[in-house]
């Protein structure tokens, strides 16, 4: 065995091996409108994690949102910081019935205005009367917008991919303009416009999904300045927080380019001169200079891994929230909270305050990192959750006061509690959930150093909270919680706390206590192994019914249709009751999918309809999953592929018609279309595993395998004709062979490369 490639190929030779090399989105995979957005939730998004921004309009004017992920109001909730706000006290209230108090004290905070995620305003640009859109693209390849007016005229936005800055540029490229009285310069005005931080408020607009108009936030009127070739503001906002703007341009070669940058008080003392040395450097070095770097950066994203498979609507939806995803979540910048980096400029506050949800939605938005090869971009989010650990700790001590680690479910930028229904947001398993995410990163990267400093001491933190905390027992001698829910099973009414604990909640912990039983023993702590292995076997089993399908808790069964599915987390993520245990987990996984069926989508959300497509693929049923993934592509997204969460379609796939933009039904679907190619949660992997029989033809490059493994595949004809594998770290790799149904143990070298293939046709 010479040499880091080695070929099996069965009564083959090595000439019909087939390079399978990842391919950039194409343009068809991108966004092209011959109507122009008029709204700012159809914009095109552009964003490098750090900074955002929306393009849309029609030129009178043409409009550029701009944000930056770490402008946020942190106020404090003063009711967190009361003698009343005990874990003890929540739960004698709620067996007194003091259903009233629970609302003043845990939910009625939330509909203040703050703390909240909050707009960086919006560059709008003027042009000479008769000028008019006439189409307008995104390029996904290299996250540059382009929009064409009537006279040639040309506009070209981009938000520099390593730097936080924006590029504008305007060209007139019909030749019969140049001879025209006015310069580029004279056809374009520049206008900075700040948020109506200011303005009046609208109390009409107060509550609802969205907290109503900015100016409820009280902020002073922005300092405002300006000269000749450049405009700029400064705001102050809450708690000595301040952050400003800047704008600058210039004429170069016929074109008119401008540069703008988001500066905060707490990386500079005086962001309005830090935004305005970027801007002055990024404007000397040019144009075509900086997107060079730029589109290096997502030259490079893109050999991450790729998809082909033969539903066009699925896999351009794919190409999207890949391209959403590099946009929105790097390294070194705030993880992806509700809307990202594409806060709503409307002149209210975003839907839902734009904050994070961890009952669903920041979990959701990581699931494609793992399997679609971008770990670095999903280490954003466990960076985060890493460096907020001691406010969370602080949070479980003053809160639950009780050691190890929890994480409020509604969350500031600082990870701290802001508040909402109850039941969801002072849960006790939602570090469990959140703890995933590290187990997931080292099952992928293989990394045993990750393992050991980050990954288990997060998971041990969360056990010792959740041992601490359910001592109680129920009438079997069973650990139990003293409040128990499932998100958000009766919203926020008293019953949606349950007698008997819920299987979200025991699927949670009983993952979580396995997990970390399983590190332990890879890092030979034996003493923790033990003990986590005690506790796991004082859990109870899962409440079922007599066909088998899961319950919400014991004796309750999921009685209507649902937008979140957390009764059934043990199937998909958690992977706890899988299809290969045998005929009683099919039962249960065939019942709780036919329960879904049964119940009907009347209430569900578009993110539903991406978890169900990962359920499916989990349950190897390719044709459901795919049917699950084009509905939530084709009738829950807007023309700019954001999920809206509710039916876009009017076909009444759901009664939720409503348009609020959230991100992670977006990244839920590519992480479904992904389960569907590739799976290895199992401990070995399986190519093809859950698509449609009539996916005749498909390849994916480079998906990530548990192990550290880098997979690429080719299924022509109804069958797979060559499956390359290389491995980053070295070990033991175990396949599923495609062509025999045997498990192939396949010990690899780091770097080494293997391709297997099917035999050639005989004649």
């Amino acid at each position: 065995m010479m040499g880091s490639n080695l070929l099996f190929a069965a009564n083959a030779s090595a000439n019909l091996k087939t390079a399978i090399e990842p391919h950039d989105p194409e343009p068809r995979h991108g966004l092209n409108y011959t109507n122009p957005a008029t709204v700012w939730d159809e914009a095109f998004p552009l964003g490098n994690g750090l900074m955002g921004a929306l393009v849309w309009g029609e030129g009178h004017p043409f409009k550029i949102s701009l944000d930056r992920t770490d402008l946020w109001d942190l106020r404090p909730v003063p009711e967190y910081h009361s003698p009343e706000y005990r874990f003890e006290t929540m739960r004698a209230w709620h067996q007194q019935g003091r259903h009233k108090d629970l609302v003043r004290l845990y939910e009625d905070p939330y509909n203040r205005p703050a703390p909240t995620k909050i707009p960086a305003g919006r560059i709008a640009l003027h042009f000479p009367q008769g000028t008019s859109f006439e189409r307008a693209s995104l390029s996904l390849s290299n996250a540059l917008a382009e929009v064409r007016f009537n006279d040639e005229s040309q506009i070209q936005v981009f938000v520099h991919a390593r730097e936080p800055i924006g590029f504008i540029r305007v060209n007139r490229s019909d030749p019969r303009n140049r001879g025209s009285a006015l310069s580029v310069s004279e056809m374009v005005r520049a206008q900075l416009e700040p948020p109506p931080f200011g303005g009046r408020v609208n109390e009409a607009a107060s509550g609802g999904i969205t907290a109503g108009d900015l100016a409820q936030l009280g902020y002073p009127a922005p300092l405002v300045t300006s000269g000749s070739d450049w405009q700029a503001y400064t705001q102050t906002g809450a708690e000595g927080f301040a952050f400003a703007v800047f704008l600058g341009w210039r004429e170069c070669n016929g074109q008119w380019i401008a540069v703008w940058s988001i500066a905060t008080n707490r990386e500079d003392p005086n962001p309005l001169r830090l935004a305005r040395q970027r801007v002055e450097r990024a404007l000397r070095r040019g144009f075509d200079s900086s997107f060079a770097m730029h589109a290096d950066w997502w030259r490079h994203y893109w050999r991450a891994s790729s998809v082909t498979v033969p539903n066009p609507v699925i896999e351009r939806q794919w190409f999207l929230e890949q391209y959403k995803f590099g946009a929105a979540s790097r390294r070194g910048s705030p993880p992806i909270t509700l809307q990202g980096p594409w806060t709503a400029d409307n002149g209210q506050l975003p839907p839902w305050k734009g904050d994070y949800h961890h009952d669903l939605n920041t979990q959701l938005s990581y699931w494609p990192c793992y399997s679609g090869n971008h770990l670095e971009e999903g280490l954003s989010y466990l960076d985060w959750l890493w460096n907020t650990r001691e406010a969370c700790r602080e949070w479980t001590r003053q809160f639950f006061e009780l050691p190890g680690l929890n994480v409020p479910m509604t969350a500031d930028l600082n990870n701290r509690q802001i508040g909402g229904w109850r039941q969801y947001t002072h849960s006790a398993t939602t570090a469990a959930w959140l703890a995933q995410h590290f187990y997931l990163h080292w099952k992928y990267s293989a990394d045993r150093r990750f393992l050991r400093t980050r990954a288990y001491p997060y998971l041990r933190e969360a056990c010792v909270f959740l041992e601490a905390i359910s001592t109680n027992r129920d009438s079997a001698g069973k650990r139990t919680l003293p409040l128990s829910a499932s998100p958000e099973i009766n919203d926020n009414r008293p019953e949606a706390w349950f007698e008997n604990l819920t299987n979200y909640d025991l699927a949670l912990m009983r993952w979580l206590f396995g997990a970390a039983t399983e590190m332990a023993d890879v890092l030979n702590h034996g003493d923790d192994a033990r003990r986590w292995r005690a506790v796991l076997s004082e859990l109870p089993e899962f409440s079922r019914a007599p066909d088998g399908a899961l319950l919400v808790a014991k004796h309750y069964p999921l009685k209507e249709s649902h937008r979140h599915f957390s009764h059934l987390m043990a199937l998909h993520p958690l992977g706890l009751i899988d299809w290969q245990q045998g005929p009683d987990a099919q039962q249960t996984i065939q019942a709780s999918l036919a329960d879904l069926d049964r119940l009907g989508t009347d209430w569900w959300c578009g993110y539903s309809f991406a978890w169900l497509g990962n359920l499916a693929a989990r349950a190897y049923d390719g044709s459901k999953a795919a049917r699950a993934l084009e509905t939530f592509a084709s009738a829950f997204t807007l023309r700019n592929s954001f999920h809206c969460n509710g039916d876009q379609s009017g076909k009444g796939l759901s009664k939720f018609t409503y348009r609020p933009f959230t991100l992670e039904g977006n990244f839920a679907m590519a992480a479904g279309l992904q389960e569907m190619l590739l799976q290895s949660h199992r401990g070995y992997i399986e190519v093809f595993p859950a698509i449609p029989v009539t996916w005749t033809n498909a390849m994916f490059t480079t998906l990530r395998a548990e192990g550290a493994f880098l997979i690429s595949a080719v299924r022509r004809n109804g069958k797979v004709q060559q499956v390359t594998i290389k491995s980053e770290k070295g070990g033991l790799c175990r396949l599923r062979s495609p062509f025999s149904g045997k498990i192939l143990s396949l010990p690899l070298r780091r770097g080494q490369t293997i391709t297997l293939m099917a035999d050639p046709p005989r004649n």
